[in-house]
C-alpha cells in the first residue's frame, strides 16, 4: 500500500477507509464515476490519518510489473527498485500520490477528478514528476 509497509498498519487503514466509505456513501451524489470518488475517500484518509500521526509517508515497494528492468542482471534490477524507492520518497504527498495512481494505471482524468486539479495540470504535474525522478536517480 502506498502509505503503509508495515502489515498491521495496512490492515488498520484499510479498515479505516472501509469505514469511511460507508458512512460517507449517503453523500455521494454521482458527479464523478464511483471509483474515482472511493479513490478519492482513502487518499484522504491515509493522508489525514498520517497528518495525526504525524509520521512521514512511506510509499509501496516497486515491482517488476511497474517498471521492465528485463536486461538488467539480478543485483542491477535490485538496486534500481532501491533506488526508485528512495525518490519516491523524496516526492511531496501529493506526487507521491500522482505517481503511485499513474503506476496502477489510473488514467490522467480520473487522477485529476481524485486530486481536484485539471487534467492539464495532471500532465504538466506528471512531467515535472518524471523529470524530478530521472533527476534524482541520475549519479
Amino acid at each position: 500500500m502506498l502509505y503503509e509497509n508495515d502489515r498491521d498498519a495496512r490492515n488498520d487503514l484499510f479498515q479505516e477507509i472501509v469505514l469511511q466509505l460507508w458512512r460517507s456513501f449517503p453523500t455521494f451524489r454521482g458527479e464523478a464515476k464511483i471509483t474515482t470518488w472511493m479513490y478519492r475517500i482513502a487518499l484522504n484518509t491515509a493522508i489525514s490519518g498520517l497528518r495525526k500521526q504525524g509520521r512521514s509517508i512511506k510509499t509501496e515497494d516497486i515491482h517488476e510489473r511497474h517498471f521492465n528492468f528485463s536486461d538488467d542482471d539480478d543485483d542491477t534490477r535490485e538496486e534500481s527498485y532501491q533506488k526508485l524507492q528512495w525518490a519516491i520518497r523524496q516526492l511531496t504527498e501529493i506526487e507521491r500520490a500522482m505517481i503511485m495512481m499513474a503506476l496502477d494505471e489510473i488514467p490522467y482524468e480520473e487522477i485529476a477528478e481524485t486530486i481536484g486539479i485539471t487534467q492539464n495540470n495532471v500532465r504538466v504535474r506528471m512531467n515535472r514528476i518524471r523529470e524530478k525522478l530521472r533527476k534524482l536517480m541520475t549519479p
